[in-house]
C-alpha cells in the first residue's frame, strides 16, 4: 500500500441519523510514508450549524452559506481518494457522515475494508491512556499548537503525522531493487464498526556468523567456565 489518504470530516453534530450533516472536509495524501497533496472542501449543509458544534471547528453559518452542496463536491472528492487506504481517527464517526451523504445523493458507500482506524491503533498501543489526537500528538511529540478549533484539513495534517509515527517514522526498505515501499501490513484487526487497523509485520533479520568468530565465542564461553564456574549461555 503505497498511497493512503489521512481524511477528516466536521460536522453540524455527532449523528447523521438524527440529520446532522457534513461541513469541512479534509484530506492529506500520504505517498510511501511522505506527505504529499491535500484537499480541503466546505460544504453546504442545508441546515443550520449549532452553536455548540461551532465552538468546537469554528465553522458558522455565513461560513458555508456560499459553499457547494455534498453532490457539488463528491465527483473530486471520489477522484482524490481513489481506492486508496483510508486513515481516520475513529473512523466509524467520519465513515457514518460520509456514506450518510453518499447514500442520500443515491451513491454507493466506502467500504469500510480500505479504512485504517487511528484510534484502534493507539489503544492498542498505549492501553489506557488517552487516544485522542491533541493527546496522541504530546505523546509523538508532533506540534499541534497551531490547532485551536478542530478544523478538518489541519486534522488530517496532524493525523498524517500520528498514523506515520505510529508506524516508526517514514522508514523504508533497505533493498538495493529501488523499492521504497514503507513496512508491509501483514494482517488486519477489524472492530464491531467494520474498519480496520493495520498489525505492522517487519521481516524477520537474520545475522549469521563467521567460523571465527564462532571459534572466538566459544573459546569466551570455555574461558567463563573455566574461570568463574559456568555461564548463562553455555547451555
Amino acid at each position: 500500500m503505497t498511497r493512503l489518504i489521512a481524511l477528516d470530516t466536521e460536522t453540524t453534530g455527532l449523528s447523521p441519523a438524527k440529520g446532522d450533516r457534513l461541513v469541512e472536509l479534509g484530506c492529506v495524501e500520504l505517498v510511501q510514508m511522505r506527505k504529499g497533496r491535500s484537499k480541503q472542501w466546505f460544504v453546504n449543509p442545508e441546515r443550520s450549524i449549532p452553536a455548540e458544534a461551532t465552538r468546537i471547528h469554528g465553522i458558522t453559518d455565513e461560513q458555508v452559506a456560499g459553499a457547494p452542496l455534498f453532490s457539488g463536491i463528491v465527483e473530486a472528492f471520489l477522484e482524490f481518494i481513489g481506492q486508496d487506504g483510508l486513515v481516520i481517527h475513529n473512523a466509524a464517526f467520519d465513515m457514518g457522515f460520509l456514506n450518510a451523504e453518499l447514500a442520500r445523493i443515491k451513491r454507493p458507500p466506502l467500504d469500510s475494508a480500505r479504512v485504517i482506524d487511528t484510534l484502534l491503533i493507539s489503544r492498542r498501543r498505549f492501553p489506557g491512556a488517552k487516544a485522542d489526537l491533541d493527546s496522541l500528538c504530546k505523546r509523538l511529540k508532533i506540534d499541534n499548537t497551531h490547532r485551536k478549533f478542530h478544523g478538518a484539513l489541519l486534522d488530517a495534517e496532524l493525523l498524517a503525522d500520528v498514523y506515520v509515527a505510529l508506524n516508526g517514522g517514514a522508514q523504508f526498505s533497505m533493498d538495493l531493487t529501488g523499492s521504497a515501499d514503507p513496512v508491509v501490513i501483514s494482517e488486519v484487526v477489524r472492530s464491531d464498526a467494520g474498519v480496520v487497523s493495520p498489525v505492522v509485520a517487519r521481516p524477520v533479520r537474520e545475522w549469521p556468523i563467521s567460523p571465527e568468530e564462532q571459534k572466538a565465542h566459544e573459546a569466551f564461553l570455555e574461558f567463563l567456565q573455566k574461570n568463574y564456574g559456568g555461564c548463562l549461555w553455555s547451555g
